[in-house]
């Protein structure tokens, strides 16, 4: 307790440094994947995917981050082991921010895109089982955890490969693909609409204080209607936008003008994506942020509940931002060109099948890896036209940088506990 009330302001503001470090790693590397399909694709410029980014990453991060940071927070540790060391959650929160940003930082220098979420799980287990004991660790929840890295890229392939077998059918290998590109593209838009609105409507808003009631009992139940009007909204958005394309007869290939039209619905998915992305990843960033702030605030008591103060979320989306700006473009190269030719109709399948996913994993809390979903993504979308499409060399270092992930943030969370315990204490 005495550390608490002696260095409590000195924690609170490493605590703060250390989180927007973590968050400049998620908007370098994570952020870079998720843009890296559309600028790949060639449907948006680096600017372009940087500024869309800037607001719908901050705009999911702040609205709807709240549900899976709980679980990044509280639901891989047992703080009330603790209970009568609140220091030692605090130098491991701090540590765990520590290590998995300077990971990060080291992954996006190389062009990795490693995952944000194994790197500050590990980092939060590695000091803990370490540091404290195996018994401060929930391995039921590291479990289900673990678990969903491996079911949310299959997931995404799966999603991704059906919407680009749907396009292919419905739109590519039709008599005339343009005028089907024109009539079936507002339906995906819908979905894109839909989707978001829902996690925003079910989750996000009641983060800012915000409940729609429609005297349909549940809150899933308000939100499927108005989800709907809003799909609807977003789907006529992008038949007035679609009425600018027209058919040129005069170009080379006869799906070029098909493929400007994705182009144009890319720039739905990757808001969609980014949205879905910010609501996810955040957590990373200030879910142990969240944990320091509320211990020291409450003078060395660890509750097991405390609320996620405004400013925190505002920190985070903040750092993503600032992240993505200044080195985004690495990951976004590997991403968008190394893995597989990626044209904006294969560009909307995977991130459209990534972002379902990642909504999909938001609304129900769990901290699943957005890198592997839109990985997978991008797989599922190159398997669909044969395993001859995809680049199996990068694919190899890809899947040995997320092997590394894990240990990495480990070992150096327990170094820099130890440092911050001796250093205090």
């Amino acid at each position: 307790m005495t550390i608490i009330a002696e260095h409590g302001q000195l924690l609170l503001i490493l605590a703060c440094c250390f989180g927007f470090f973590m968050a400049w790693g998620v908007g370098a590397n994570d952020v870079a994947n998720a843009m890296g399909t559309s600028v790949g694709s060639r449907a948006l410029t680096v600017k372009q995917a940087i500024m869309i980014a800037i607001v719908f990453e901050f705009a999911g991060a702040y609205l709807a981050g709240g549900e899976v940071t709980g679980t990044i927070r509280k639901g891989i540790i047992d703080p009330s082991v603790m209970e009568g060391h609140p220091e030692l959650l605090v130098f491991g929160m701090l540590s765990a921010l520590l290590a998995a940003g300077t990971w990060l930082l080291i992954a996006s220098m190389k062009g990795w895109p490693v995952s944000t979420t194994h790197s500050i799980v590990g980092a939060i287990v590695g000091f803990a089982a370490v540091g404290i004991s195996p018994d401060v660790v929930n391995w039921g929840k590291v479990g289900s955890i673990a678990a969903s890295w491996v079911v949310s890229p299959l997931l995404a392939g799966t999603i991704s490969f059906l919407l680009f077998m749907s396009v292919q059918k419905l739109i590519l290998d039709s008599d005339d693909p343009f005028r089907q590109a024109k009539r079936y593209i507002p339906v995906y838009m819908w979905i894109v609409g839909f989707m978001i609105s829902m996690v925003t409507l079910v989750k996000g808003l009641k983060h800012v204080g915000v409940e729609i009631d429609l005297g349909l009992g549940s809150n899933f139940a308000n939100a499927v209607p108005l989800s709907a009007v809003i799909g609807l909204c977003v789907a006529l958005l992008g038949s007035l936008l679609l009425r600018r394309v027209s058919d040129d007869p005069g170009t080379e290939h006869r799906f070029d003008n098909v493929e400007r039209v994705f182009a144009i619905l890319m720039v739905f998915t990757a808001c969609a994506m980014a949205f879905a992305h910010g609501s996810n990843d955040v957590a990373n960033a200030v879910g142990p942020l969240a944990a320091i702030a509320s211990t020291i605030e409450s003078g060395g008591e660890i509750a097991a509940k405390s609320s996620l103060p405004w400013w925190i979320l505002l920190l985070g989306g903040t750092g993503i931002v600032v992240g993505l700006a200044t080195y985004g473009f690495k990951v976004m190269a590997t991403i968008g060109k190394k893995i597989t030719e990626l044209t904006p109709s294969r560009g909307f399948a995977a991130e459209l099948g990534a972002a379902s996913t990642v909504v999909l994993a938001s609304a129900s809390g769990l901290p699943i890896s957005t890198t592997h979903t839109l990985v997978g993504a991008v797989l599922g979308v190159g398997l669909a036209r044969g395993i001859a499409a995809l680049n199996l060399r990068i694919i190899g270092t890809i899947l040995a940088s997320w092997l590394i992930t894990l240990p990495a943030g480990a070992g150096l969370s327990i170094i820099f506990f130890f440092c911050f315990k001796g250093y205090f204490m």
